[in-house]
């Protein structure tokens, strides 16, 4: 996936569980949890936005575009 998350960076960096960050953000910690390890494949503005709240960060420090293939070519046929 391009788009990868680093929750889990975050929540180190502020000594919080994912248990602490989901009833702070009022979501399941099973859904947090997907969030998480790169699962889902979509995200709410109002939870992106309740997730840097909590957390005292910029989405751009959670969520990171990395290109699949760095070749320009690969996939041009």
């Amino acid at each position: 996936m391009a788009i990868v998350v680093n929750l889990d960076i975050e929540l180190v960096k502020r000594k919080m569980t994912l248990t602490e960050l989901a009833e702070r953000v009022r979501i399941t910690p099973v859904n947090l949890s997907i969030l998480k390890n790169n699962r889902a494949k979509a995200i709410r503005f109002s939870t992106l936005d309740a997730i840097c709240r909590e957390l005292g960060c910029q989405p751009a420090d959670i969520l990171v575009h990395r290109p699949e293939s760095e070749d320009p070519v690969g996939d041009c046929l």
